[in-house]
């Protein structure tokens, strides 16, 4: 009895430790994508195009951390069982699917956009405004929307739509094969397509001033803020005024701006693809195969939607690393030297991240988590 239950114990201690990271990877996700929100909110040298929709997609991202993240976490103590009220998982798998949705369609339109912009920048930068960013931005979110629906609305019709073994997952393959082809695989065919155009453009325009290129390309400042397509249409009039030379210099600078922020952004497109390519990948194959699947499938899908939900996390800290703007803004928030006022904001976040932190673990206890799935079996008792 007292082997057994030290036994029981030990088996413990790696749930917990990895709960424990886990909570801290959701802490860093929230508040990261947060001071992305407040970089781009605030900064006027973020105030463009791509960073509205770099905003928006830290949006999605925060919200997978508050809302996805906590439930998944919840579901993997539990032996990836749905412990909470069964109306509620419905409801999650559509909160997951609405985000990771509206990432992809970021991305894609992002891709899209800067491709445009590109090929036909001073069109673009008069056509373009913040009040048809800001349409294109809904439109986003209306499509994912209108793709997730039909989850909970299934899911309340029939409960084995979304329950298998207990376990709170999509259990339609139709749905799961026309969902991942609609919200994943097309746009992402359409961005890498799009992207590779972009660089097509832009080394065709670096060969037809080679030596010029290069030499701004020392002094150019890396990063996202200067890639501004909103921009472009002052920095155009202001280099016609001047000299040829001037308007010379302007369109080098303007090319390796967009040069460097298409790497960075190239970035953050190859880690979302690495990262959620598995998990759908993975989604459509036990679609396919269904209950003829292998059982290592099914453990695979669990570990791959986690690799996913990284890709929340980590796109704050590509901002840091590659863009100085973001590097600054986020270092004067972090430090409370915010000249703007808005590190009360930061501080609220942090905290009600905090108190919703406390409220899993009182959960947690709630429920009987140290006291219910972790118990010594009968099996164990007997012995």
């Amino acid at each position: 009895m007292h082997g057994s239950h030290a036994v029981s114990c030990f088996e413990i201690k790696p749930e917990f430790s990895n709960s424990l990271f886990i909570l801290a990877f959701i802490f860093f996700t929230v508040a990261g994508n947060i001071l992305v929100i407040m970089a781009v909110s605030i900064e006027r040298k973020l105030h463009n195009a791509t960073n509205y929709f770099l905003c928006s997609l830290a949006v999605a991202d925060m919200l997978v951390g508050f809302l996805v993240m906590p439930a998944s976490l919840i579901s993997i103590l539990y032996n990836h069982t749905w412990p909470l009220p069964e109306l509620l998982c419905p409801l999650w798998i559509f909160l997951d699917v609405l985000f990771s949705t509206a990432s992809i369609m970021h991305l894609c339109a992002i891709s899209l956009d800067r491709y445009i912009g590109i090929c036909n920048p001073i069109k673009y930068s008069r056509s373009n405004s913040l009040h048809k960013t800001m349409i294109k931005i809904i439109s986003v979110w209306t499509v994912s929307v209108v793709l997730s629906l039909p989850i909970p609305v299934m899911g309340f019709q029939d409960k084995k739509k979304v329950f298998v073994n207990d376990t709170c997952t999509l259990n339609e393959p139709r749905f799961v094969l026309v969902g991942s082809s609609v919200a994943f695989f097309v746009p992402l065919v359409i961005m890498v397509v799009c992207y590779y155009l972009t660089l097509r453009v832009l080394q065709r325009h670096s060969t037809s001033f080679p030596q010029e290129s290069r030499r701004y390309s020392k002094h150019s400042s890396a990063g996202i803020s200067d890639t501004s397509l909103l921009n472009r249409k002052s920095s155009s009039s202001k280099s016609a005024q001047g000299p040829q030379g001037q308007s010379r210099r302007g369109t080098f600078q303007s090319l390796n701006n967009e040069r460097r922020a298409s790497k960075v952004l190239g970035i953050v497109f190859f880690l979302f693809l690495v990262m959620w390519c598995p998990f759908f990948i993975t989604n459509v194959l036990i679609a396919i195969c269904q209950d003829n699947c292998s059982e290592h499938l099914y453990n695979l899908i669990h570990f791959f939607v986690w690799v996913g939900y990284i890709s929340s996390g980590v796109n704050p800290l590509i901002y840091t690393l590659f863009n100085e703007t973001y590097r600054q803004a986020f270092a004067q928030y972090i430090t409370f030297c915010n000249a703007h006022n808005q590190i009360t904001v930061t501080f609220l976040w942090i905290t009600s991240l905090d108190i919703h932190t406390m409220l899993i673990y009182i959960f947690f206890n709630q429920y009987g988590m140290f006291n219910g799935k972790f118990k010594t079996s009968k099996k164990e008792k007997a012995i």
